[in-house]
């Protein structure tokens, strides 16, 4: 499982004392297990499907948090953000091109554009994203 890969990944950086990778990894894993105890309230089980949206969304914000950096000039603090985005891509399967999301739109039957992020999350969750396939449903409409 995904989780378990990312904890035997933290203990590693800990060990090689990779202090960029060990805090992302930190922040990674307790918001999974943060999201783990909502989802035994609920009587669910984590997927991995869950810890990728969880990735993403930490991706996210990292690149929101590089920018401010720039803008300050804070080189060093960037640089470090880098290496923490690199460290969870390692995480991230393949992302689908935009052609490739073209082609799978255009195969549907309802190109209608809720129909179109449905089927995409349902299907490509973690592989996309979303913001692409909305831009790119839209110009095919």
């Amino acid at each position: 499982m995904l989780f378990d890969d990312l904890k035997k990944a933290n203990m590693d950086a800990l060990k090689e004392r990779n202090t960029d990778a060990r805090s992302i990894l930190s922040v990674v894993i307790t918001r999974v297990q943060n999201f783990q105890v909502e989802l035994n309230a609920k009587g669910e089980e984590l997927k991995d499907s869950d810890v990728l949206s969880i990735i993403q969304k930490v991706l996210k914000e990292l690149s929101e948090e590089k920018e401010g950096y720039i803008q300050v000039g804070n080189e060093a603090r960037a640089t470090s953000i880098d290496n923490q985005i690199e460290t969870l891509n390692k995480y991230l399967p393949k992302q689908l091109s935009e052609d490739e999301i073209k082609n799978i739109i255009l195969s549907l039957e309802d190109k209608s554009i809720p129909n179109v992020m449905k089927y995409f999350k349902a299907n490509y969750n973690g592989q996309v994203d979303m913001g692409l396939v909305s831009s790119v449903a839209k110009s095919v409409q």
